[in-house]
């Protein structure tokens, strides 16, 4: 006899963002505090989860999720187009849908060059849209529906290997990398 298990969708999530124990990580948004949660816990005492949010209410969110996971985190509220974060001092930065319903469009573009600035040479950026709950807990998709204009604005925005990692069990996840020159 064998019992299915009902698949865990954090681990899908944070498999995907790529982060790993000993790296440096910031996150932008919060869609989802468990998933925020996680993703800071995989770094470990070794590296630094840092998590930017736009207001005291997210940031309540950002903490509780971290808390949960068993995480420390370095929460700040701040402005997506100003980062309070020293060029070059992230590995990985990971955007989640909550943070870029405006991103991929000229109004966004501030916080795309502001993630590039914080990241390093040859850093990371990863983004994840994903489902979310609506009113009455009714399930509701957060997905752009087209997701060339998110590649075409990582790119614009200094990027490099923009592309589409995959689109699993209502999550999308693109990745792209920071240049090794300015």
């Amino acid at each position: 006899m064998f019992f299915l298990r009902k698949p865990n969708l954090e681990r899908l999530p944070v498999a995907m963002s790529g982060v790993r124990m000993g790296e440096r990580v910031l996150q932008i948004g919060v869609d989802d505090a468990s998933l925020v949660g996680a993703i800071a816990a995989k770094v470990g005492l070794s590296g630094h989860a840092a998590i930017a949010v736009a207001d005291d209410r997210q940031a309540a969110r950002a903490r509780s999720g971290a808390a949960a996971a068993g995480a420390l985190a370095d929460v700040q509220t701040t402005t997506h187009a100003a980062l309070p974060f020293a060029d070059e001092a992230f590995d990985v930065v990971v955007l989640h849908a909550a943070a870029i319903a405006d991103v991929f469009s000229p109004l966004g573009a501030p916080l795309l060059h502001d993630s590039r600035r914080v990241l390093r040479a040859g850093g990371r950026i990863v983004v994840i849209e994903g489902r979310g709950h609506g009113w009455f807990g009714r399930e509701r998709s957060t997905l752009v529906p087209d997701p060339v204009g998110a590649l075409q604005a990582l790119t614009t925005a200094g990027f490099r290997a923009a592309r589409l990692l995959a689109e699993r069990e209502g999550y999308r996840f693109l990745e792209a990398v920071k240049s090794q020159q300015p």
